[in-house]
């Protein structure tokens, strides 16, 4: 699936870019295994800790509101395994890096209904930092999204700021969800991007975005699925230390690269 010359200038111009109908026939069983993994291997939290929540949420919602999530369901379910090496969206993802790519993680993101988890004004950058900014977080819609539901949102053009000083910890000290100043980047000031089931919405790294909460009787079900070029080093985070999935191209060696260890735990042999 190419991506016409408009498209690829839309992304790099604006730093996200929504492309309609990429997944169709497969959707029945990707949807079904969600559900089930929801059921059976999702952690259900209070979500982002932060000094953002008072902001987003009066004490009430903030007191019930609720996120379902799970990292990699590729290790959990077959047909996310397929979903992962996609050929549309793999191509569409070689075309706008330019390079290899592989896979770097996959997260379930789900808004229970009436108090489903907002998000406040972040980059993804924080929680997975990467040497260069070669790197694409995919949203696979399985629910129509809109504002009620909480649709994804944008900050038009951020990813050209680079990466930004976010909130890490509380007046106290004490470690949060990294986040952006509430008072300086409102989710207001965004462009809503809603999407029909079977879209996906990408987005640069370095892009900040955010979400409201879902206001609605019915889950708002999203899996983010991260890439990147495969020549691009991880720094720490999420995922640091282990190797990606190659779903397009060719892994370059370079001079101080040896094979993978069996083992992440194991020392390579020479």
């Amino acid at each position: 699936m190419a991506l016409t010359d408009q498209q690829c200038s839309f992304f790099h111009d604006h730093g996200y870019l929504h492309v309609p109908a990429v997944f169709a026939g497969e959707l029945e069983e990707l949807s079904s295994d969600l559900d089930a993994l929801m059921d059976t291997w999702a952690e259900r939290t209070k979500g982002w800790t932060g000094a953002w929540r008072g902001a987003y949420m009066d004490a009430e919602t903030e007191r019930r509101s609720e996120l379902v999530a799970l990292h990699d369901l590729q290790l959990y379910s077959a047909a996310w395994a397929r979903a992962v090496v996609h050929r549309p969206l793999v191509e569409t993802l070689a075309q706008l890096l330019q390079s290899p790519v592989e896979l770097h993680h996959t997260t379930m993101h789900v808004k229970p209904p009436e108090t489903g988890h907002p998000f406040p004004m972040h980059q993804d950058y924080p929680f997975y930092p990467h040497t260069t900014g070669a790197y694409i977080d995919v949203l696979v819609h399985l629910d129509d999204t809109c504002h009620e539901n909480g649709e994804i949102r944008f900050l038009d053009g951020s990813h050209k700021l680079g990466p930004l000083e976010h909130i890490v910890a509380d007046d106290h000290g004490t470690r949060t969800s990294p986040f952006l100043p509430v008072e300086q980047y409102r989710l207001e000031d965004t462009v809503p991007v809603p999407a029909r089931r079977g879209d996906v919405v990408l987005f640069s790294i370095l892009t900040v975005h955010g979400s409201y909460i879902n206001t609605t009787d019915r889950y708002r079900r999203l899996v983010r699925m991260g890439y990147r070029s495969a020549s691009n080093r991880q720094l720490s985070g999420q995922s640091f230390g282990r190797p990606g999935l190659m779903v397009q191209g060719l892994r370059a060696r370079r001079p101080d690269d040896k094979p993978f260890p069996q083992s992440l735990f194991q020392t390579p042999t020479t």
